[in-house]
Order: structure tokens, then C-alpha cells, then sequence
């Protein structure tokens, strides 16, 4: 007598799309105990007390928050344009046929590069002791400017020269050939279009610039010229309470959201475009 043998069913395997929407509701599910856990778990009145204390918010707002809200935007804005104008020299140095140039933009790039801005702006603030009578004009607006100015141009250096280099050679060439001298048609035909190019990169600049000016600190600026990190943390020390740095912090984001929407519109723009 033969005993019939049957497989069992094969296993179903799924499919690599099902597989994603159930890794993907996965992750859902964690983050949801994840928030549930700490609604339930944090102390809601001691948080309200130490980062969002009402009269602290308003004597925040009140107090020297405007003064302070100009000064970062000036302290940006300085060291934008001397980070512009000096990166774009660096940059046509590092990509001319003479030799010193090359070497001058490439050791300042690297230089400025390499160095956190904290170091730039302590240097800054023991010049005067370095040399004695020396004066920079503006102060302090000229002295963030010109140390943070420093520090930008290195970077903004690469991305202008990664946007020369994105330029058609067609176009240097057809300029030459109609006579044009090298000179003019850098500045007529290469130039306008490189930073169209680099355009997005260089807000993202601006954007890391208006943080970096919480560095300003360092330079033990009177009341006049603080900008938000030093406003917000001195007044938290004072108050023993962290709600000024909250608010401070949240300026910030009224600066740097809009910029990053900016960004995002122009990469979209010439993703269209291409």
C-alpha cells in the first residue's frame, strides 16, 4: 500500500512594495509610541516653566530683542558682502594661468577653511593687543564683519569657482573670437552666469552666516551690539530661566525658514529649466 506525500504550501514571499508600506507603517507605529511615551511621561508644567515662562517671553520681546534681531541681520549682511567680493577675487586667483595667484587663493581658502570661525573672531578681538592704535573702523560692526567676512570668502570662493567652472567653454570661446579681451568677457558674459548658477549655494550661505553671528559673542560687545544668542543668553543667565534662549532661538528660525524655502524654489526652478 503506497502513502501518498504531499509538500506543504510553499511559503508566500512578499512582494519588495509590500514589504516597503510594512517597514513603512513600522516606522509610523514607533513614532507614535514614541510621542505617546513622552506626552505621558514629561512634566509639562516644569517644562512651561523653564523654557516658556510667559512674563519672560514678554520681556524678551520687549526688552532689547529688536535691537538685538537688526544686529544679526547687519552683522549677515556685512560679512555677506565682503565674503562675495573677496571669494570672487579668490576664486578668478585660483583658476588663473599665474602660478602666485594659485598658490595665494589656495593657501588662503585652505587656511580659512581649516579654522573653526570661533578661533577667527578671538583673534580679532586681541588684535588691538597685537597692535597697538589700531582701529577698525565701524566697531563693532566692522570688526564681525571683516573677521566673519574672512571666513566666508573661503568658502563662498569654491562654490563661485565650482560655478565658473559650470559655465559652457563655448562661451569664453564665441566671446574671443568676436574680439572681446578676457578681462571683459569674465566680467559681461562668465561671471552673471556663474552666479545664476551658484545662487541657491550662496543663500544657503547667507543662512549659515546668520548663525555663525551668534559667534559675535566672543568679542565682549556692550549691550548696544549684541546680537540674539548673546542678548537671549545673557538675560537667561540673569533670570536663571532658559525662556530667552528659546525666543532668541526662534528669531533665528523666523531668519533662516524663509531663506530655506527661498533655496528650495530657485533648485526646483533650474531643475525645470534643465
Amino acid at each position: 500500500m503506497s502513502t501518498a506525500i504531499t509538500d506543504a504550501p510553499a511559503k508566500k514571499k512578499l512582494s519588495p512594495r509590500r514589504r516597503a508600506q510594512r517597514i513603512r507603517w513600522t516606522q509610523y507605529a514607533l513614532l507614535v509610541a514614541f510621542v505617546i511615551a513622552f506626552a505621558l511621561g514629561a512634566d509639562w508644567g516644569q517644562i512651561q516653566s523653564v523654557f516658556f515662562r510667559s512674563d519672560l517671553v514678554k520681556a524678551t520681546l520687549t526688552e532689547g530683542l529688536p535691537n538685538a534681531f537688526k544686529n544679526t541681520l547687519v552683522y549677515t549682511a556685512g560679512a555677506f558682502v565682503l565674503g562675495l567680493l573677496l571669494g570672487t577675487v579668490l576664486a578668478l586667483m585660483r583658476l588663473s594661468s599665474v602660478g602666485p595667484y594659485r598658490w595665494i587663493s589656495t593657501a588662503w581658502i585652505e587656511f580659512f577653511r581649516g579654522l573653526p570661525a570661533i578661533v577667527v573672531f578671538i583673534a580679532f578681538s586681541l588684535l588691538p593687543l597685537a597692535f597697538e592704535g589700531l582701529v577698525i573702523p565701524y566697531d563693532p560692526y566692522g570688526t564681525v564683519w571683516v573677521a566673519l567676512g574672512l571666513v566666508a570668502s573661503a568658502y563662498m570662493a569654491e562654490t563661485i569657482r565650482a560655478g565658473i567652472q559650470a559655465v559652457p567653454p563655448g562661451q569664453i570661446e564665441a566671446a574671443r573670437s568676436l574680439g572681446m579681451p578676457a578681462g571683459v568677457a569674465t566680467r559681461k558674459i562668465i561671471l552673471p552666469q556663474a552666479f545664476r548658477i551658484i545662487t541657491p549655494p550662496l543663500t544657503n550661505e547667507v543662512i549659515l552666516l546668520v548663525k555663525d553671528s551668534s559667534l559675535v559673542y566672543v568679542l565682549g560687545l556692550s549691550a548696544a551690539g549684541y546680537e540674539l544668542t548673546k542678548y537671549g543668553r545673557d538675560l537667561a543667565s540673569s533670570n536663571a530661566n532658559l525662556t530667552p534662549l528659546v525666543v532668541a532661538g526662534f528669531c533665528y528660525l523666523v531668519i533662516t525658514l524663509p531663506l530655506s524655502y527661498v533655496v528650495r524654489r530657485m533648485e526646483a526652478r533650474q531643475k525645470k529649466e534643465r
